[in-house]
């Protein structure tokens, strides 16, 4: 039987219940180059945590003036991802959101349909790790307390694709073994890479929740599947930082956003008939920009290449990076960027032949043996 501790995060219980074992007193950080080493080496990346820093006064002022700037097309492109949602599911609904960056949007679509239809959906927020599949613990568990009800995946953008993938796999996966029919359609705010059906925008603009780690997703970690932690009946693991309470933004992310709700009715509207009159099927350009540059810039692994905004700004923030790649000057959605890449004396690099605004590459550390 697995042992279900919903509330292990900063949010309010009735936001998000948290298919997640709390491994906080089990598990400890490793540093960024020890991580970097391991994980180049062929260590898993979901078997160990980045260290959780402090963000500084520069970058916590970076993000209150980012979410000043971009919270009213964001609370859009929840209304719109909403609206997308319950046209073609219904509200017989059960919102899933991926761990950790999809938690935050899972809320905030779960606020939006109970302000705009006055219905409280179920949301969840679950494990899954690129390589490694879905938490299907957690699935069985949604499907025991939600037999007739549609399961609708959240996370927050898209990148080049690979959690959209894993998705598919693990779902058809599982179908398969269960004899179920779970969709494997997964809604994001932002869509640059082109991969999915249900989507906010295909604009790479800067979501705010990206800028931060814990401390905008309800002070937890990123998710773990390591056996030395998780056993086969276990959900996939989660640290909560207790120690970043005093730097907690998640509650005021989300509350920011619902706020402005009552007042972006039109422009929903607007860009609902937007996306209806210019939606084309995924195509996967992103991917295939992304192996453009793997090629120009002769990159053996394709998992060091992370393209568009939130992707970039998390190489930053927890990778080593080699150099950022950016579209073009003077983009206001790249300050945060330029920022880190300044604070870790990270070169940047035009590079116009891609759909993403900025593209962040990790350091491929066998170079330095050859």
């Amino acid at each position: 039987m697995v042992k279900l501790n919903s509330h292990i995060s900063s949010y309010n219980p009735n936001d998000a219940i948290f298919l997640l074992k709390d491994i906080s007193d089990l598990m400890k950080e490793s540093s960024t180059e020890t991580r970097e080493q391991a994980i180049q080496a062929g260590t898993h990346y979901s078997e160990m945590l980045p260290m959780e820093y402090k963000p500084s006064k520069a970058y916590m002022d970076l993000f209150f003036s980012s979410l000043q700037q971009y919270k009213h097309k964001l609370a859009i492109a929840v209304g719109v991802v909403a609206e997308q949602i319950i046209q073609t599911k219904g509200t017989n609904l059960v919102l899933v959101s991926l761990a950790r960056a999809g938690t935050p949007i899972g809320i905030l679509i779960k606020r939006y349909i109970r302000y705009q239809y006055n219905l409280d959906v179920p949301h969840y927020c679950i494990s899954i790790v690129r390589g490694r599949g879905i938490d299907e613990n957690a699935l069985h568990y949604i499907l025991e307390h939600h037999p007739k009800e549609t399961i609708q995946f959240i996370d927050g953008w898209t990148g080049k694709g690979a959690i959209k993938k894993e998705l598919e796999y693990a779902v058809h996966t599982f179908n398969e073994r269960n004899n179920t029919h779970i969709s494997h359609c997964m809604a994001v705010l932002a869509d640059p890479g082109y991969c999915t059906s249900i989507y906010g925008t295909r604009e790479d603009f800067l979501i705010p929740s990206a800028c931060l780690n814990a401390t905008v997703s309800g002070l937890i970690s990123r998710t773990v599947l390591n056996d030395t932690y998780i056993g086969p009946n276990d959900f996939h693991g989660v640290k909560y930082y207790k120690e970043l309470e005093q730097e907690d933004l998640s509650n005021l992310f989300i509350d920011e956003v619902t706020d402005l709700f009552p007042s972006v009715h039109s422009h929903i509207d607007n860009q609902l008939r937007y996306i209806t009159s210019t939606y084309t099927d995924p195509s996967w350009q992103g991917l295939k920009d992304i192996q453009s540059i793997q090629n120009h810039f002769e990159i053996d692994d394709i998992n060091l290449i992370k393209p568009g905004v939130g992707e970039t700004t998390r190489v930053l923030l927890r990778r080593i990076p080699w150099k950022i790649l950016i579209r073009k000057q003077n983009n206001p959605d790249l300050k945060h960027i330029l920022l880190l890449a300044k604070e870790k004396n990270v070169p940047i690099e035009i590079y116009e032949n891609m759909a993403y605004s900025c593209c962040g590459l990790i350091k491929p550390l066998k170079r330095e043996t050859i």
